[in-house]
């Protein structure tokens, strides 16, 4: 993320400077995606969520969400470009990167019909990425970092700057509660994909198309996160204890077991370490 403005410029001049970067549209982009996601949640509390303003809201949500993630993945573009890289990503490659993935899922909710549950690993998402820039640029914007008191210095024999408790407070917030959100996150996107299977039980239009596309991102999820493979771990477990209670019919007990030896078997067929004769797994990028 870049800095912010100097410190010496005037506050207007400081605050062109930072509306001027493709940073700032970032976040704009997840702002709005917030207040949309606010809104639509209103509209869905009170049973209205095909009015005008429920759709509106819905589907600007997601217009956001795709422009945030196209800042972004254009940025990591014209940084490659930049490096003097002679060859861009390939396909592959390209659909390899979450920020990609993210992007295709906003198109996809974009354009298809309303599924109030897709929106929350977004909103989810949004929360951190609009507190992390506050803390980071808007308020040392508002309020440069003011200079400790004489004496102080930092480790590196710089003088010490003293923070805005604001900041402090987001900071806190952002570290104390990251892990149990991107948790939150996996276990939203799991529920979808039973959500979206549902609705392919039921044939409803355009439904199967919709499962095999969020089927492939949940896999692809699955070998970039470990908050995934946590959260699908933890169902495993909580269904296998289930499952040995002596009161569950043998039948229940072998389907389960046909049923996770599927899941390993197509787990281990959709790798796409087998096919790109790649070595191990990247280190997962955080999604922007």
């Amino acid at each position: 993320m870049a800095p912010p403005p100097p410190a010496s410029m005037p506050l207007q001049q400081r605050l062109m400077h930072l509306a001027q970067t493709l940073q700032f549209g970032w976040f704009v982009g997840h702002l709005t995606l917030l207040f949309c996601s606010l809104r639509y949640s209103l509209s869905y509390l009170t049973f209205n969520y095909y009015s005008r303003w429920a759709r509106f809201s819905y589907r600007t949500a997601f217009v956001a969400a795709a422009a945030t993630y196209g800042i972004v993945v254009y940025k990591a573009y014209r940084a490659r470009s930049r490096q003097g890289a002679r060859q861009q990503p390939g396909a592959l490659a390209l659909l390899g990167d979450e920020n990609v993935q993210y992007l295709l899922m906003a198109l996809v909710w974009l354009f298809g019909r309303q599924i109030p549950l897709a929106l929350l690993p977004f909103t989810v998402y949004s929360v951190f990425h609009v507190a992390t820039y506050t803390r980071a640029n808007l308020i040392p914007t508002f309020q440069p970092p003011q200079q400790a008191p004489a004496g102080s210095a930092s480790p590196g024999g710089r003088p010490a700057t003293k923070s805005s408790p604001l900041a402090d407070t987001i900071g806190h917030f952002v570290k104390e509660y990251y892990d149990a959100s991107m948790t939150l996150v996996a276990s939203l996107e799991i529920f979808l994909w039973f959500r979206v299977l549902g609705s392919a039980i039921i044939f409803t239009k355009g439904s199967w198309i919709l499962l095999v596309i969020y089927t492939v991102f949940v896999r692809s999820r699955y070998s970039q996160s470990s908050f995934v493979q946590g959260a699908i771990g933890q169902g495993v477990a909580r269904v296998d204890a289930l499952v040995a209670n002596q009161s569950t019919p043998p039948v229940a007990r072998q389907g389960w077991e046909t049923a996770k030896r599927l899941g390993r078997q197509a787990i281990d067929a959709t790798d796409i370490n087998r096919y790109t004769g790649a070595k191990g797994q990247q280190a997962p990028k955080k999604a922007q």
